[in-house]
């Protein structure tokens, strides 16, 4: 029976860094994973470049059923924190907008950071290596796995969520954790593109590929959702940073508001434009508006595009201006899994114990990263629950005899 002080479960970026900072702790630490390649979702984040934390992060850009839960966590280990250690390694960056950090090169230099962290802590990696079995015993946790048996006072499940997967993500700590009577706030596929009827939304196919900033909400009370970000049209719906972070807020049988003009007072700078000018509506629209976009817009409402301004009732321009600024649609789905960034919901953090991530019920077990259901938005946040949530479990493992 190969013996550890702890068992990692997960090879992504929550797995690897926890296990690092175990190791270097002086733990003997066994870390498994079943993917043929290591940190698959870190290698394909952020266009490739890896959007590795966001300066601002904070516990009001996170999702949960327990919007509290991630407070400690951020806390104790903060973007500052990983980035002197991305420092430490040499690796350049950038910042695109908002606090997103980005590597200069590639992905790939986050991945050999995490490897060589937990080189330097003498972590054990069976990769690929599938585990059949996992069971509670008097010494902590023994676990068949294809290369044999396996045992540990401590075990921390760091498998992921359900999105992408092609590249391996399964529902295995899900599974795990309903074995050992844990809760699941129901997974959804989030940061994700919507999707619509087909008809309805025919007369904006044909606009497929237009971007522009738009503000867009959803939701009422806590629950709701409102960001100013860019909005992307494709032929099945909407994509972009915009839908993504609306994505997280929706709840199907919503509608979804969109202002497509959030810089504007729209109705009256029409007005003005009434009063001062004899442009035609579609020439004058075109200003504020991408030129397909504000074609598609007039035929949508039966506007006259050739007709001057001032031929134009004031009614019929408070018609195109709400229009313009209240947007509303009613998504029909999301594209789902394949093509969701993360998971919103998982293991009821209820269940957990903040300051560690410990099940409260279940001595030696833990639970890190994207398999709870702490979810953040667009830009690094994600990325920064990993290494917070991995660092407070880290710190709290502890030794035995094993490692003496």
């Amino acid at each position: 029976m190969h013996r550890a002080d702890a068992i990692v479960l997960g090879a992504g970026a929550a797995g690897l860094f926890c296990a690092g900072m175990a190791g270097q702790r002086g733990l003997k630490v066994l870390l498994i994973d079943h993917a043929e390649r290591v940190a698959e979702k870190i290698r394909i984040s952020g266009g490739g470049r890896c959007n590795f934390t966001n300066r601002e992060a904070t516990p009001a850009q996170f999702l949960s059923a327990n919007p509290h839960f991630c407070r400690s966590a951020l806390a104790r280990y903060t973007p500052a924190d990983f980035i002197d250690l991305v420092k430490r390694h040499g690796i350049a960056f950038h910042e695109k907008h908002k606090g997103q950090l980005f590597c200069d090169d590639s992905a790939e230099q986050i991945i050999q950071m995490l490897l060589a962290e937990c080189s330097a802590g003498a972590v054990e990696r069976w990769q690929p290596c599938r585990v059949a079995a996992v069971r509670q015993v008097a010494a902590g946790f023994e676990l068949d796995t294809e290369r044999g048996p396996v045992s540990a006072p401590q075990l921390v499940i760091a498998t992921g969520g359900l999105p992408v997967p092609k590249i391996g993500a399964s529902d295995f700590g899900l599974r795990l954790a309903r074995q050992f009577g844990l809760r699941i706030v129901e997974p959804r596929p989030a940061l994700v593109p919507l999707s619509f009827d087909a008809a309805a939304w025919a007369p904006f196919s044909a606009l497929s590929g237009l971007s522009l900033a738009v503000e867009i909400g959803t939701g009422r009370g806590k629950g709701a959702g409102r960001f100013v970000e860019d909005l992307l049209i494709t032929h099945r719906g909407l994509s972009g940073p915009a839908v993504l972070q609306i994505s997280s807020y929706w709840q199907a049988g919503e509608p979804i508001t969109v202002n497509l003009l959030p810089q504007h007072d729209i109705e009256a700078e029409l007005r003005q434009a009434k009063l001062s000018s004899r442009r035609h509506l579609g020439n004058a629209l075109a200003d504020w508006l991408p030129q397909r976009l504000a074609e598609a817009w007039l035929t949508r409402l039966d506007l006259p595009a050739d007709r001057p301004l001032p031929e134009l009732r004031d009614r019929d321009l408070a018609r195109l201006a709400e229009s313009l600024a209240r947007w509303s649609l009613m998504p029909t789905g999301t594209e789902g899994w394949k093509k969701a960034e993360v998971m919103a919901g998982g293991v009821d953090t209820r269940d957990l114990d903040s300051r560690n991530l410990a099940a409260r019920a279940v001595p030696g077990l833990h639970f890190i990263g994207e398999v709870v259901d702490v979810t953040g938005w667009l830009g690094g946040y994600n990325f920064q629950w990993a290494w917070a949530s991995g660092a407070a479990c880290a710190q709290a493992l502890e030794k035995t005899s094993i490692s003496e």
